[in-house]
């Protein structure tokens, strides 16, 4: 049994392929099949059945692979004993994020982590929510950023800070009447919401506490990913959508008219760093949540009277 042969299981686990997991090996698919028969004929057990498409891992198999994610992980600690040795950072941090962060904290913060960590190779990924986990558990990511909490008992959440939401309103909305919002205040038939698989519009739903689909607009239903959008939205077509607090950095002053806050307790978010319990790259993945909390206002540091939304 060997690094080599265990590291080839966990691939064709992963992309439930033989040809793909030889690519992503960078090896040939012979030389990739004929190592993994080598193992199964060392441990005397099928590890996939290869009668099945995609390639699906046998009962034993499942145990087998997971044992050797354990194992690769291990092994792994010993290439951060050296790295953590070492003055300046280097290797490669592979990160998730998710859309409704990523525009208004990326660009902040990469030219800093580049600048400082120029032997670091920072892999980013925007994608939703159940992409990251299910990355990070497969050990494909090393981290990711992330609403929290997820209620997964193998990951490990480290807060970095708690984000308010606001409303953005059009002039013909009848919250624009108001200086101070509830969540009652929100009439959901021109409220629009992201689509399916977004965390942040579960959170919209719960602050509006009616938990189910909206069509948006009586003769319009409209399905994004996208903040930004729903905002161009708003001023294009009426209606209201809920903002992340860092999202109005990038309001003109006739966008920020249409800013309508909470009245306290605010609705907000708490945004985490996301990890495996055993998780590896430590250093690197503290200097990401340093130059995060560099950028993020203090005010959004603590959670003090901010009424965190359950997701």
């Amino acid at each position: 049994m060997t690094i080599t042969q265990l590291e080839y299981i966990v691939a064709v686990d992963t992309y439930r392929s033989f040809v793909l997991a030889a690519e992503k090996c960078f090896v040939t698919q012979p030389t990739l099949s004929m190592q993994v028969q080598k193992l199964e004929d060392t441990l005397g057990v099928k590890i996939f059945d290869r009668s099945k498409q995609p390639v699906t891992p046998t009962e034993i198999g499942i145990e087998i692979i997971t044992q050797a994610r354990v194992m690769l992980s291990e092994s792994e600690k010993i290439k951060e004993i050296i790295t953590d040795r070492q003055k300046e950072l280097s290797g490669e941090l592979r990160v998730g994020i998710i859309p409704t962060i990523s525009p208004y904290i990326l660009p902040k913060i990469i030219h800093g982590f580049i600048e400082k960590y120029p032997q670091v190779k920072l892999i980013v990924w925007e994608q939703t929510t159940e992409m990251i986990v299910q990355q990070l558990k497969l050990g494909m990511i090393d981290c990711g950023i992330l609403s929290t909490p997820l209620h997964e008992s193998n990951l490990t959440e480290i807060p970095v800070f708690y984000e308010n939401f606001v409303a953005y309103v059009s002039k013909n909305s009848k919250l624009s009447k108001k200086k101070h919002i509830t969540p009652d205040d929100i009439d959901m038939e021109e409220i629009w919401i992201l689509n399916e698989g977004h965390c942040m519009r579960e959170q919209v739903l719960n602050i509006c506490q009616r938990r189910k689909a909206t069509k948006g607009f009586q003769h319009f239903e409209y399905n994004t990913g996208s903040v930004e959008t729903l905002k161009r939205m708003v001023d294009q077509n009426n209606g209201a959508t809920i903002l992340p607090e860092l999202a109005l950095a990038e309001l003109s002053d006739k966008q920020l008219d249409k800013v309508r806050y909470f009245k306290s307790p605010e609705p907000a978010r708490e945004v985490s760093i996301v990890i495996q319990r055993n998780f590896l790259k430590r250093r690197m993945i503290e200097a990401l949540k340093n130059e995060i909390l560099e950028f993020v206002p203090k005010r959004m540091k603590s959670k003090k009277k901010k009424e965190l939304m359950d997701i």
